[in-house]
């Protein structure tokens, strides 16, 4: 498998499980409605193991431009790359995102909650602030890429160790800081989502809250950047193997 399919087929698979775990408990009349923040942070995180035990031999399943973009930053992934992975990653999630909907159209259509429709595809804020919410997206951004960059081999990315690792990280950083954003932590999950969520033919919809959705882009894209330069710091930097 390319590294391009790797990416693509990885970051579908995180979206199909992380907006469907989301789709099973927001939606009305699913098995899961109603059962809590704690199902969804544990369902994302599972979706992220899984992603990189598909994708983490052949591409290193970054399944995140930040993680992309913090890689390259740090010396850790050739920027030759970088452009391939982000149409791969964000095509994927696109791609996710629609299985999603097609798989829960029956609830969508006996939803009545235009938010909860909303939420199933992509981020809003507990309390909308600008400052507050893009440093939470910085935050929690920042302590994912800064951890995998810790744990990523210099030559071949995560697929150099187990899965399960990133997982922790991914709950951690749910349980820990995501209650005030939702923690995107990802440009591509919360991005191509929303694009989807304006495009498909669902009834009872709000807007897409464009309004926000720059801060679920810049702000991992800020903090990943920030934890490359911590990484960097700590003179812990090994280049790329050729």
């Amino acid at each position: 498998m390319s590294p391009f399919v790797a990416e693509l087929l990885g970051t579908t698979i995180l979206l199909l499980l992380g907006d469907g775990v989301v789709a099973n408990v927001v939606l009305d009349k699913t098995k899961g409605s109603g059962s809590g923040l704690i199902v969804i942070t544990a369902g994302w995180a599972m979706a992220v193991f899984v992603g990189i035990v598909i994708a983490g031999q052949f591409s290193g399943a970054h399944l995140n431009p930040a993680v992309t973009l913090g890689l390259a930053a740090a010396g850790r992934f050739e920027w030759s790359g970088v452009v391939p992975y982000l149409i791969a990653q964000f095509a994927g999630a696109a791609i996710g995102a629609t299985l999603v909907w097609a798989q829960h159209r029956l609830h969508f259509a006996v939803t009545n909650d235009a938010d909860a429709k909303l939420a199933v595809f992509c981020n809003s804020p507990a309390i909308p602030g600008t400052f507050e919410n893009l440093l939470s997206e910085i935050l929690g951004t920042g302590v994912l890429v800064l951890a995998v960059l810790y744990m990523a081999d210099p030559e071949h990315g995560l697929g150099a160790i187990n899965a399960l690792p990133v997982a922790l990280v991914v709950f951690a950083v749910g349980a820990c800081l995501g209650g005030t954003t939702g923690y995107a932590i990802n440009p591509a999950r919360d991005l191509s989502p929303r694009i989807m969520h304006a495009l498909l033919p669902i009834p009872g919809k709000r807007d897409s809250n464009w309004g926000y959705a720059w801060i679920p882009v810049v702000g991992p894209i800020l903090g990943a950047l920030l934890a490359a330069g911590i990484f960097l710091s700590c003179g812990n930097s090994l280049p790329i193997k050729s």
